[in-house]
């Protein structure tokens, strides 16, 4: 035969090979699950790669050559390239998981994606509508009259005005491009806008970096407001004679992993201002301006995190408008306020201070290192990094926000308040906002019984516009000096109207549940005590101001214990946090100069005992375990779906479940959970995006919503819950089941980098806008997970930081958003924190994943951890505790500590009994058909012509070209 009728040959050969083995993986990759299709192709590469070895090295002895030196290099090329194609099937199969979620994506009907959209894009516009805040109306400088060509033409200055934060960084940004600029939202609402002075900060925009999704490293906290020198004189004149009305807009951002700055200068600004103060730079454009020839100078607040506005009292600003993050339409809603087609109707949802760092919590925000703990650390993603075990102090306990600003100054003897004290530190309280109208609310019934007090408020619009009003109750407890801490006034309950005509009048019906009174003594009783004493409920303009108020008596002390627990409670609350104290002073109304803190903790040394708690713990088996039951009771996952969590045929179908399945479930939980074929569960797709659907594997992006700083702001739950039922709209659209939030810890301080993710510094009005979130996404079938559960209320150091607390705070503040969103909301999935509370990490807390979420609250569901980077992320010791699923696309699976022991396949067991009943419980089994994986036939297509070219390879080189007797092959 001649050389070339061989090659042709050889060449078909490869192609029919090909082609079948083409065939074959499309058939297969329709039935068998994307891991088990990698697996057999990796087999299936690894079997032709030694049979082309040997019958290559086999031919090549049969064949001498004259050529040995240079047969030897080719034959040592081929072989690598042989093994080459075996590691890179290998590192496939490890990774197959997340390549799978980056390649395929559901297939989306795109006239459902335009109807979803458009819906989100209009729920957002109305979310703005009610959220943004009116600060200031200095001589009704607003609403704009833009059928006055006077205030028609408006001059727009700072920055922020073309490089608006539309939402935070990190897991909670966004999808930007086709969002309404500031520009556009005022052309929309009628003005018109000086282009000359936006050219100019156009041109001096600062570049936005690309968000590195593997490595989150804070927000952009650049200051990047130009000199006012680059303002030309002639700009200034023209400006003038464009129109009488200059807007200011002030911008401050958020990010993931970095909290926002206590000092500047490598940002921008400066050594001595941190990032909520004003900048020299915005300090000279507003004198500038507040000293041109403007009749009207309106400043526009585009910050998620509470800033230092005494300016907008010191200087000639006829008005301001907070506006938060206004996602991809708010700046509409923007226009039409400072136009008045809206009437703002927004309240402030943290106390603003003249001086942010007034606030105790302050002291203890920020980088604090056990100094003698320095070590070579593990990220499993990145490898090794210098680090120290680190901390943080709660000293203030419960005097976080309000609850500090508003008892600090008040005589516990005679309950008067030092106005003229608080007023030199308070610039808005907490609830606070105007309107374009008036109204006037009073009590008109009060009604109570030993389990709740209700109260009627009527609401009349006494003013001459159209309007909404926040009702807003609050109750005083008795304080007892040396008894349990309370605030002088807590958030009991709210309300929003509806639009109010002028003269109109709605009657607002809201209740107090009796034990929500109730403060937690974590030091004597161990439980949730309401003393005895006068209970002042108060209706409120905000947490400051007093409308209204009636008293409630309660004769004798009730301690919510074992005879008496709480309604709401499945089982009594009593200590579980005691090691978090640790050892710390807290500050105490009875003595305030005692106890506040006045500057900030230094770093110390651990001592041996909490160095050795810090060290990962150890895995405990109990030998008296029973081993679990296996066997086939023929169930598909939904013949479970909307059965109880404790119905026996979850037992029937869990003990269908092998060992290595349980493995596959619990440890590939990143973005997904994975398909299982003996119960045929489908995989599932979850994202983040707390402000709108944001998948950091595979680009795919929803609708940007204004943050949860807004939605709070607009104390409208129902509302509220209308924005989680568009997103949830969505979601169903993009075949996703999961959605990673809403955000449920609080503001401690306005420097938290993701105060932007979270609603409130109150843990109430959080909880109810959570709940409300959580209700609206599950009525769609999809599940929020609920996070960082919990105390991960700083994202400086949040990576297995030691909290330190004491359980009132811990209870009262942090996790009641998460206990509303539980008992309220409904929700059926968590996600753990990174932070440790005292030396125990969130993740394997089983006094918070298990006694309190599921035996106090009554949760039935999944916890997810946050993504799984470090080595304290140990999956045998979280599906002990109640840590269900590990938040990583390269997999974490239990070790033999548990897949080879009683204890640990029990843990397995009842971690897959938790993922399983929420999914059951959602759309995934009818919108999950699993999209087809065409990557995997061009994975088999490559495997197979690469093998063919290296056999045909190893066929060329071994060909015998001259034998010992001098004769060709032919």
């Amino acid at each position: 035969m001649s050389k070339t009728k061989g090659s042709k040959k050889t060449l078909g050969i490869i192609a029919i090979i090909a082609i079948v083995l083409i065939i074959a993986t499309a058939i297969m990759a329709s039935f068998v699950s994307v891991g088990q299709m990698v697996k057999i192709l990796l087999i299936g590469v690894i079997i032709l790669g030694i049979v082309i070895f040997v019958f290559g090295f086999m031919k090549a002895r049969r064949n001498p050559t004259e050529k040995k030196g240079k047969r030897r290099i080719w034959l040592s090329l081929l072989s690598l390239g042989v093994i080459a194609v075996v590691i890179l099937n290998g590192v496939i199969y490890n990774f197959n998981v997340v390549i799978n979620q980056y390649l395929v994506k559901a297939e989306i009907d795109e006239e459902e994606r335009a109807k979803v959209t458009a819906d989100a894009k209009t729920i957002s516009e109305e979310v703005e509508n009610e959220g943004i805040v009116l600060l200031e109306n200095k001589g009704n400088a607003l609403p704009l009259n833009v059928d006055n060509a006077t205030e028609k033409n408006v001059n727009v200055l700072g920055q922020a005005s073309v490089r608006m934060f539309y939402g935070g960084s990190g897991s909670g940004a966004g999808e930007e491009k086709e969002n309404i600029d500031f520009q556009q939202g005022l052309e929309n609402a009628g003005f018109v806008v000086n282009d000359e002075l936006t050219d100019f900060y156009q041109e001096h925009a600062p570049k936005k970096e690309e968000q590195n999704n593997l490595n989150i490293t804070g927000g952009d906290y650049t200051l990047s407001e130009p000199p006012n020198s680059e303002l030309s004189e002639d700009m200034w004149t023209n400006a003038e004679q464009f129109s009488d009305v200059a807007f200011i807009v002030l911008a401050r951002t958020g990010g993931e992993a970095d909290d926002l700055p206590f000092e500047t200068a490598e940002y921008g600004g400066s050594e001595d201002r941190h990032f909520l103060e004003l900048t020299e730079q915005e300090e000279e454009l507003i004198d500038t301006v507040t000293s041109r020839d403007f009749e009207k100078v309106i400043v526009v607040l585009n910050s998620s995190n509470a800033m230092e506005l005494g300016f907008l009292e010191e200087k000639e600003i006829d008005a301001a408008i907070w506006i938060g993050f206004p996602g991809s339409t708010g700046n509409n809603s923007v226009g039409n306020v400072l136009a008045g087609n809206v009437n703002p109707s927004g309240r402030l949802v943290d106390t603003y201070a003249y001086d942010v760092t007034s606030s105790p919590a302050y002291y203890n925000a920020g980088d604090f290192k056990y100094s003698n703990t320095e070590h070579k650390a593990v990220d499993k993603i990145f490898g090794e990094y210098d680090n120290f075990h680190t901390f943080v102090n709660y000293e203030e306990g419960i005097y976080v926000g309000y609850r500090y600003y508003e008892t600090r100054f008040v005589d516990n003897e005679t309950g008067e308040i030092d106005e003229e004290a608080y007023q030199q530190v308070v610039q808005y309280p907490f609830g606070y906002g105007l309107s374009y109208t008036n109204f006037d609310q009073e009590i008109t019934d009060y009604q109570t019984t030993d389990d709740v007090i209700a109260v009627e408020v009527t609401v009349t619009n006494t003013g001459n516009a159209a309007g909404k009003e926040v009702v807003q109750l609050y109750y005083t407890p008795p304080y007892y000096e040396g008894g349990m801490e309370k605030s002088h006034v807590v958030l009991g309950a709210f309300d929003k109207t509806e639009l109010l005509e002028p003269g109109a009048s709605e009657t607002v019906k809201l209740e107090i549940p009796v034990e929500e009174m109730a403060s937690y003594d974590d030091q004597h009783e161990k439980a949730y005590v309401l003393d005895h004493g006068t209970y002042e409920i108060k209706l409120m303009e905000n947490a400051h101001e007093v409308i209204d108020s009636r008293t409630y008596e309660v004769n004798d002390t009730i301690v919510y214990n074992e005879e008496n627990k709480r309604a709401s409670d499945h089982m009594t609350a009593t200590n579980v946090f005691d090691e978090a104290r640790g050892g710390l002073t807290y500050v105490s109304r009875a003595d305030w100069e005692g106890t506040l803190p006045t500057e900030r903790t230094e770093d110390k040394e651990a001592s041996p005992e909490l160095l050795q708690a810090l060290e990962d713990p150890e895995v405990v088996n109990h030998p008296d375990d029973a081993d679990i039951v296996f066997a086939d009771h023929g169930l598909e996952l939904e013949d479970v779906a909307g059965l109880d969590y404790d119905d026996p045929k979850w037992n029937d179908l869990l003990e269908q479940l092998s060992v290595e399945e349980m493995a596959q479930l619990i440890g590939f939980g990143g973005y997904a959970t994975q398909p299982l074929e003996s119960i045929n569960k489908p995989a599932t797709t979850d994202v983040d995006g707390p402000a709108g659907i944001n998948h950091l594997v595979n680009g795919l992006k929803g609708t940007q919503y204004p943050n949860a700083v807004v939605l709070s702001s607009t104390w409208n739950v129902d509302l509220v819950q209308q924005m989680g039922e568009a997103l949830g709209n969505e979601a169903l659209a993009y075949g996703i089941s999961g959605w990673y939030a809403p955000g449920m810890n609080i503001h401690r301080t306005p420097f938290s980098g993701r105060n932007f993710e979270y609603y409130s510094e109150d843990g109430l009005l959080s909880g109810k806008m959570g709940s409300a979130v959580v209700q609206g996404a599950l009525s769609k079938g999809v599940y929020p997970y609920i996070k960082h559960f919990a105390m991960n209320d700083q994202d400086t150091n949040r990576y297995g930081v030691a909290t330190w607390s004491n359980e009132q705070a811990i209870r009262e503040l942090y996790l009641k958003p998460f206990e509303l969103s539980v008992k309220e909301g409904g929700a059926t999935a968590v996600m753990s924190a990174y932070n440790r509370i005292g030396t125990t990490w969130a993740g394997v807390h089983e006094g918070l994943l298990t006694t309190v979420l599921r035996e106090e609250w009554g949760f039935n569901g999944m916890v997810v951890s946050d993504f799984d980077r470090f080595p304290f992320m140990i999956p045998d010791l979280m599906i002990r505790a109640g840590n269900d699923l590990m938040l990583t696309t390269v997999g974490d699976k239990p070790t033999e500590l548990s897949t080879e022991t009683n204890t640990g396949k029990q843990a397995m067991r009842k971690a897959s009994h938790n993922i399983l009943y929420t999914v059951a419980n959602s759309n995934a089994l009818e919108i999950n058909a699993t999209p087809y994986p065409y990557w995997l036939l061009a994975l088999g297509a490559g495997d197979t012509i690469l093998l063919a070219l290296l056999a045909l390879g190893f066929n060329k080189v071994t060909r015998r070209k001259h034998d010992v007797t001098g004769t060709s092959e032919t």
